[in-house]
């Protein structure tokens, strides 16, 4: 069976939630599922080329700001819950600061630890977003008491992708710690070992 299209996942889970031009679209996927998700131009543009030829899409007029409107057709709903259906296919471990740090013995004094730094804010960072994006949830569900079962059910999913986030970036912070003060150890140590 060919690896389903998480590109094509992405752009029709944006779709279900209503009509938007490849631009809005792009935005949505940036701010719904970013903490998660990325999509470029230049792979949201083809995916909705393709969507439209097998009747998944189909262009509903111009945009608001630009760009012509796409909309997701009962065939785009079926075919969505089909890719939804699918095993997951597993991400590819490529990681930027673990190749760097596996390597980092030809790194000069001090860079390695500036590493763990750059990556104990970024993962403060993300904790801070996705703490604005849980009280957005938390607004968005205080605002609506009446909730229906399906509703409940969409929120709690969503909140569990967030949470998700929230989770490997507590554990970035604490990884990075726990390198750094390893890498201190080290270093306090190094001198009496000379001695």
């Amino acid at each position: 069976m060919a690896r389903p299209s998480q590109t094509e996942l992405a752009v029709l889970g944006a779709l279900s939630t209503g009509a938007m031009s490849g631009y809005e679209l792009r935005r949505a996927i940036t701010e719904v599922l970013g903490h998660f998700w990325h999509e470029s131009f230049g792979q949201i543009y083809p995916c909705l080329t393709a969507l439209e030829t097998t009747g998944a899409v189909r262009r509903s007029g111009p945009g608001r700001t630009s760009g012509t409107v796409f909309e997701m057709t009962p065939t785009g709903r079926t075919r969505l819950r089909a890719l939804l259906a699918e095993p997951y296919p597993p991400a590819p471990a490529r990681n930027g600061l673990l190749l760097r740090l596996f390597f980092g013995s030809e790194l000069p004094p001090g860079a390695p630890e500036s590493l763990l730094t750059q990556a104990q804010e970024a993962a403060r960072e993300s904790l801070e977003r996705y703490a604005a994006v849980r009280a957005d949830l938390d607004d968005d569900t205080a605002l609506d008491d009446d909730l229906d079962d399906d509703t409940d059910r969409a929120q709690a999913l969503r909140t569990a992708t967030l949470s998700f986030g929230e989770h490997m970036a507590r554990a970035q912070l604490a990884w990075a710690q726990e390198s750094l003060a390893a890498l201190e150890r080290l270093d306090e140590e190094a001198p009496r070992a000379r001695g």
